[in-house]
């Protein structure tokens, strides 16, 4: 088994960790703002473009499809870049992205943008998580990691109500704006504090695609595609359900969202502290099952809020698993693991087109907003079964 190695200059940067990692994480905040408040804003840009809901939703899916192309390749263009360097650069290219579909006439364009910005996010969190990794013994990689993406959680609890509220009261695409901001910010906190770093002179852009023949690998990133499609199938459209299932007060949408985000980051302090010690497939495990149950029961809770908050907090807290997940993987990805890190997050955006198209075919066809807690909860139940087969490979294999 190969563990993840610590980046050039790592140990010198040791004693700067509570400087550097709250770096990084702003950078999970910018994305996780305007990941998920995309989401929350699709009524309103919907309205805004002349286009109905389940048609809006394509931005959210060019987004997706923008990190499942942007990961593999920048992972193998950026394989001889010192990490610091590539961190910066990548956040500018989100927030120039992200400027542009604040900006974007029409709807065409704002899909074109979307898939524009959705380029770096995969390697920007796959290189963040390998440096503050690297600053912290084996042990505690999974908590470092989280911290990282405590930034998108925090995003989640912080920035998505934020933005949500900006689009009902002066318009959806502050949102965007927001988002933009954000991320020249990071830059330039990365650009600062992050440790100085040299390329790895045994760095091979070709040796990174040797990810994409692990099955290791392969395996653990379709688990995160399929389960955490669960997820994006519901959240995707819970503010169409707020409007026209639970029929809430306009205040209720910033509040659920909220509820959700605080949801998200309760697991990811959970999973950081004890995934290592549990176990990091035991740990992905019980809380794929805890969101697909809650995903199961999310239906029947659509009509009151009072029952939908508690259900979607769960959902939230659930969907934590990725981090024990993107761990996994640095345990398993040899010198790929650029690569594999990055790929972990296209992963992840995968789910992200998956889990809305599905949803939005079940829409389509006149179930409801309420069924797609049902597609969620089959997804979860398929990305646990790949996550036998991650078992019961990684037990052949020893």
């Amino acid at each position: 088994m190969t563990m993840t190695t610590p980046a050039p200059g790592a140990d010198a940067a040791a004693p700067r960790i509570g400087i550097v990692i709250p770096a990084l994480a702003m950078g999970g905040f910018a994305i996780g703002t305007v990941e998920f408040a995309a989401m929350s804003l699709v009524p309103y840009y919907a309205a805004d473009m002349g286009v109905d809901p389940a048609q809006a939703a394509h931005a959210i899916s060019a987004y997706a499809l923008g990190v499942v192309v942007g990961a593999p390749l920048l992972a193998v263009l950026g394989a001889r870049m010192a990490r610091k360097t590539l961190l910066v650069g990548l956040m500018a290219l989100y927030g120039l992205a992200n400027l542009a579909a604040a900006l974007a006439p029409d709807f065409a364009l704002l899909v074109l943008f979307r898939f524009l910005s959705g380029l770096p996010h995969g390697a920007y969190f796959g290189v963040a998580a390998l440096v503050a990794a690297g600053m912290v013994p084996n042990g505690r990689r999974t908590w470092a990691v989280s911290m990282v993406m405590l930034g998108l959680t925090v995003a989640t609890l912080v920035g998505v109500p934020v933005a949500n509220l900006l689009g009902q009261g002066i318009g959806w695409r502050w949102g965007f704006g927001l988002a933009a901001a954000l991320a020249f910010v990071t830059s330039g906190l990365v650009a600062w504090f992050a440790p100085v770093d040299r390329p790895d002179p045994g760095a091979r852009p070709m040796a990174e695609l040797s990810a994409l023949a692990n099955r290791q690998v392969l395996l653990t990133l379709a688990t995160g595609a399929i389960g955490f499609g669960g997820l994006f199938a519901v959240y995707t459209y819970v503010a169409n359900t707020l409007q026209e299932v639970t029929q809430a007060p306009a205040w209720a949408e910033p509040l659920v969202f909220l509820v959700f985000g605080l949801g998200m980051v309760l697991g990811t302090l959970f999973t950081g502290r004890v995934a290592d010690r549990v176990g990091l497939l035991r740990t992905t495990a019980g809380l794929i099952v805890l969101s697909g149950v809650a995903l199961l029961v999310y239906p029947f809770t659509v009509h009151q809020l009072w029952l939908m908050v508690p259900c979607i907090f769960v959902i939230g807290f659930g969907g934590s698993f990725g981090l024990a997940l993107q761990t996994h993987l640095m345990d398993v990805a040899g010198r790929a693991q650029t690569m594999a890190a990055a790929m972990h997050h296209a992963a992840f955006n995968a789910a992200n087109a998956l889990g809305p198209w599905l949803a939005s075919v079940a829409v389509a066809a006149g179930m409801g907003y309420p069924f797609t807690g049902f597609v969620g909860a089959a997804l979860s139940l398929g990305g646990l079964a790949v996550l036998g087969l991650v078992a019961l490979d990684l037990r052949r294999r020893r």
